[in-house]
């Protein structure tokens, strides 16, 4: 993987990991078109993630501190509940993550137009918020947590977007849009730190061994968080204003794209 490669790679990533394209999935069709397969390279996958983690945490920094300080406390407090309902929201995908990470794993050489199909399912879920509205807005319960953490359970699928279906499915449910775009970003950040620490425990994290040079693994980290930061920043706008509906149209085009020439 050369430097252009990384870059444009990390720059997908970090567009894809917050906008409701499906990261994995675009990454899959990048890695097809350049000729590398970013699947089989846990290190350059591991920093770009880490690269959009801490994207997350420079937006919601504030948010993060006040969350931590307040769930410090040891009371029942707002911050607390807050906590509770982030933590129950990554149950489905630490269950996921446990007991089938190897299938997971598998459907990422499952093709360009497997790709493209789920791509067209993120489509169809982004097209409902559309045409079905909730009139009375309520916040995040318990609940919708975990019915939320399902949606992101299910978005480990490559062409499935991560972040349209958390944030859709909250929407299709009722949650206020003003918090759906912070809790769907906050409750990926355990899991993919979790992961991180994961590989590094297994020693499969190794720049030296993974054959990237310096530049590269630099470039490709520097692009996915500056791109993080500006489609974190974006997201929230659009979530607020509930507009998916681009977003659908682009994934149906794009996946319609990937099967006809898979």
């Amino acid at each position: 993987m050369g430097t252009v490669d990384a870059l444009l790679l990390g720059l997908l990533q970090g567009l894809t990991e917050f906008l409701p394209v499906s990261s994995s999935g675009h990454l899959v069709l990048l890695g097809r078109i350049l000729g590398t397969e970013i699947g089989d390279d846990t290190t350059f996958a591991v920093l770009v993630h880490a690269a959009t983690v801490l994207a997350t945490i420079t937006v919601f920094w504030g948010e993060i501190v006040r969350l931590v300080r307040g769930g410090l406390t040891f009371r029942v407090n707002a911050e607390s509940r807050y906590l509770l309902r982030l933590g129950v929201s990554m149950v489905p995908i630490l269950i996921v993550g446990l007991f089938f990470k190897e299938r997971v794993e598998a459907l990422f050489g499952s093709g360009v137009r497997f790709v493209g199909s789920m791509l067209l399912v993120t489509a169809g879920l982004l097209l409902l918020t559309h045409f079905i509205r909730v009139k009375k807005v309520r916040n995040i319960s318990v609940r919708d947590a975990f019915v939320i953490g399902l949606a992101q359970a299910v978005a480990v699928i490559p062409g499935i977007s991560r972040s349209g279906s958390t944030i859709a499915t909250g929407m299709l449910l009722g949650d206020d849009r003003g918090q759906l775009a912070k809790f769907s970003f906050l409750m990926v950040l355990v899991p993919i730190l979790g992961e991180a620490f994961l590989e590094l425990l297994k020693g499969e994290f190794s720049p030296a061994a993974s054959g990237i040079s310096a530049y590269a693994l630099a470039a490709g980290f520097l692009s996915a968080y500056l791109s993080g930061l500006f489609a974190c920043r974006v997201m929230i706008r659009i979530v607020s204003r509930g507009r998916l509906w681009w977003f659908a149209l682009y994934c149906a085009v794009a996946g319609s794209v990937a099967i006809i020439l898979g």
